[in-house]
């Protein structure tokens, strides 16, 4: 329920993709009606590309962290581009892959590059190309190897098919390439072509060095096998899914016929894959498995890394994920020791990436919340001694970068607005005070994207109705070394349009609980007057919504609506993820769908007593995934506050979700059953009294559509009046083919108009 162009090779390349790049991009020219048209129209923001910011071309740190590459025209080969190196302290440029040097032997035309590396020595590069969507991301594909030296450019696996490669990797000495097909590991000698296979069960239950469905959707894990640092031995994950009923997904819109795709899919309660992680030589043979505790099928590995040639570190959670244990682990013998373990009475949350080895070895960062604030720590290698590096009370949301040569830790953090992030540091020993990095002309939302040597970092700047703003920071003196794009005629263009005010406030809603919000007010605003109100929600702890940060389309689709004399306002309840501390977070734990719609009806009841500009008879409430949940929550349980919803995508009952997702925050099913059926917002459709819209993707891999045929079913049982707007064969962002975002938004419009 929540919310890759790269290759799959480094998990830090994949957002460097988008970053600093000079090439600028252009905007589209728009009609001389819209330039004389201050009104917004649902065409305008989803059909033109009126208001479509710069944007970077493709962008890379390289390794020596003073240079980056990026993508430009190449002079030689029409309509292809080279990938140049730029010098950040003196600009000079030099070309490191030429578009002609990609042009396979009897083409014409030279590869595309969806992803990139380069061996060690900088001699070869592999290049990922021709890539194909897995679930969410694009993450098989072919690769390529060019030997810069020879100009050589051969293709790696053999004669496998077509775009079956996957998380194709160096080793370290540059001499082999590792790489996943259909399920199975293989090494494959660059100079020869030699080919070994390291592992031979792969199918579409047994699956070697990547994941299955729910461990990639809840895990991020992907690329799931790792080079041992001397290069003679693999690490891998192996996913047992054998026992896991696959859900069906079927499509009706590819033929005479429909086609069907079979997902191993566990749902809450039900069995897990097996999971294990197995060491074998690079060069072939038998596989040693590591001793991880408990039942694999009811536990996790989310983390496995090498220490050192000879030792593992793994994370591993019980299934409740109340329970996370740091294992080291004996890459030869297979046996394994907990150095740390955290606790929590809800659940842990998982601090990938931020665990990562310091000192050569000594020590470690991790991050807890174990005093009840989320804080970066020192931990010595044996466990036992644990620092915390920060001293303030209030929230570090994550690592950004270490710099180990400095002494520093870098995170996000905001102490004093929960709606808004900085970058912050503190000390690697846990001397010193806390301290913002970034600069103090800029507020709201700040992003960073550092450098490997943490010498610069690319600093991304907007705030709520303003455009992002990219500058190059200069982390040793904690300034703006160069301005890259400042979107000011983008800027120019939107402060043109009729607005009314737009602020962010604190709501009291009792019993000591404050909320964080956000609203948005027709332009020539008469506080006199009554205007009906749209709720934007997502009230699961895997997101926020009152964010004071530039967001796109959006916006401009709220702004389109205040035109038309709706007020849009967002509220974030007690569960999502604000930096608010751990009882703030925590508190919706076996609650969920229960404490987030109170928050939410609590807000608007004191919104209404307290801004009579606010018409009680029309307030309405949409949402999108967790969102679409929170709007029927908001419709069944408090049937007299709401009149009408139009939930998106929503999964209405816990049972049918996940097993990773779902357990995290709710436990077992035969546990608390109770739970379970309270959280579901299908328990209560007979309480339906206002208007809702149902918009879900009969292809949605994710929330199933099956969710939504199961609440048509109680809804028609209860005989509630209703409208259901299936969109065929699209995912859960419900974006696929042509027109699909401009017909559902126009969907999403009409229906507020009239019903609201």
């Amino acid at each position: 329920m929540k919310k890759y162009l790269s290759i799959a090779l480094r998990p830090a390349a994949f957002a460097l993709l988008f970053l600093i790049a000079s090439a600028q991009y252009s905007l589209l020219a728009q009609t001389a009606q819209q330039s004389l048209d201050p009104k917004l129209t649902v065409e305008r923001i989803f059909a033109s590309r009126e208001f479509q910011p710069e944007r970077f071309g493709g962008f890379e740190w390289l390794k020596d962290g003073d240079s980056y590459a990026k993508f430009e025209p190449s002079a030689k080969v029409k309509n292809a581009d080279d990938l140049v190196r730029y010098r950040i302290d003196t600009g000079a440029k030099s070309v490191l892959l030429s578009a002609e040097s990609r042009i396979p032997k009897g083409k014409t035309e030279p590869l595309e590059l969806d992803g990139y590396d380069w061996s060690a020595d900088g001699k070869r590069v592999l290049i990922y190309t021709n890539s194909q969507k897995v679930w969410r991301y694009n993450t098989r594909g072919d690769y390529w190897v060019l030997d810069q030296t020879t100009g050589k450019l051969a293709k790696l696996g053999g004669n496998a098919k077509p775009a079956t490669l996957m998380f194709a990797k160096f080793s370290p000495d540059g001499t082999r390439v590792g790489y996943v097909r259909e399920n199975d590991l293989y090494v494959e000698n660059v100079a020869t072509g030699k080919i070994t296979r390291l592992t031979s069960n792969g199918s579409h239950t047994m699956i070697n060095g990547t994941s299955d469905w729910v461990n990639e959707e809840e895990f991020d894990l992907r690329d799931c096998w790792r080079w041992s640092p001397d290069g003679k031995a693999i690490a891998f994950w192996q996913f047992d899914a054998s026992g896991i009923e696959d859900f069906l997904l079927l499509n009706n819109t590819t033929g005479l016929y429909p086609t069907l795709t079979k997902i191993p899919y566990p749902k809450t309660g039900t069995q897990n894959a097996a999971v294990r992680v197995g060491v074998v030589p690079a060069a072939g043979g038998g596989i040693r498995w590591l001793e991880t505790p408990g039942d694999p099928r009811n536990n996790y590995i989310v983390s496995v890394d090498w220490a050192n040639p000879n030792e593992i570190y793994l994370q591993h959670f019980n299934r409740l994920q109340n329970t996370l244990q740091v294992l080291v682990a004996d890459a030869k013998t297979g046996k394994a020791r907990s150095i740390l373990t955290e606790k929590d009475d809800a659940w842990v949350d998982l601090t990938l990436p931020e665990m990562r080895w310091l000192d050569g070895g000594k020590s470690f960062l991790w991050v807890s919340e174990r005093d009840g604030w989320r804080r970066p720590y020192s931990v010595s290698a044996d466990g036992r001694d644990i620092r915390p590096l920060t001293k303030g009370s209030f929230d570090a949301m994550s690592i950004q970068s270490v710099d180990e040569a400095g002494g520093w830790v870098y995170y996000m953090a905001s102490p004093d607005n929960a709606t808004q992030r900085y970058l912050y540091r503190s000390k690697l020993d846990g001397s010193g005070n806390d301290e913002r990095v970034t600069p103090a002309g800029f507020q709201g939302w700040n992003s960073y994207n550092f450098s490997p040597n943490a010498r610069w970092a690319v600093q991304t700047s907007s705030s709520f109705g303003k455009y992002s703003k990219i500058d190059l920071l200069d982390l040793r003196s904690g300034s703006v070394a160069r301005s890259i794009v400042d979107n000011a005629s983008a800027q120019a263009k939107l402060d043109k349009l009729p607005k009314g005010p737009q602020e962010f406030f604190r709501i009291d809603i009792g019993e000591g609980v404050s909320l964080d919000g956000w609203m948005m007010k027709p332009p020539n605003f008469d506080p006199t007057k009554k205007y009906p109100v749209l709720f934007y929600a997502y009230t699961e702890p895997a997101g926020t919504t009152v964010n004071d940060q530039w967001s796109g389309s959006q916006y401009f689709w709220y702004l389109m609506l205040t035109q038309q004399g709706y007020i849009v306002a967002s509220v974030d309840n007690r569960g999502t993820p604000s930096p608010r501390g751990r009882e703030f977070r925590k508190s919706i734990y076996r609650k969920i769908g229960v404490l987030s719609s109170q928050d939410q009806a609590a807000a608007v009841k004191a919104m209404l007593a307290k801004m009579p500009y606010l018409d009680a008879s029309r307030v309405g409430i949409w949402g999108w995934s967790g969102g679409g949940v929170a709007t029927l929550n908001a419709m069944f349980r408090y049937p007299d506050i709401y009149k009408m919803g139009m939930a998106v995508a929503p999964a209405p009952d816990s049972r049918y979700y996940d097993t990773i997702y779902t357990e995290r925050y709710m436990g077992l099913p035969k546990d608390n059953a109770d739970d379970y059926k309270n959280s579901s917002a299908t328990t209560f459709a007979a309480n339906l009294k206002g208007d809702l819209l149902i918009v879900h993707g009969t292809g949605d891999d994710n929330v199933h559509y099956q969710q939504t045929e199961i609440l048509i079913d109680a809804l028609i049982a209860a005989n509630k009046p209703f409208t259901i707007m299936p969109y065929p064969n699209r995912t859960h962002s419900i974006n696929e083919g042509k027109g699909t975002t401009l017909h559902l938004y126009s969907l999403l419009t009409r229906y507020l108009n009239e019903h609201l």
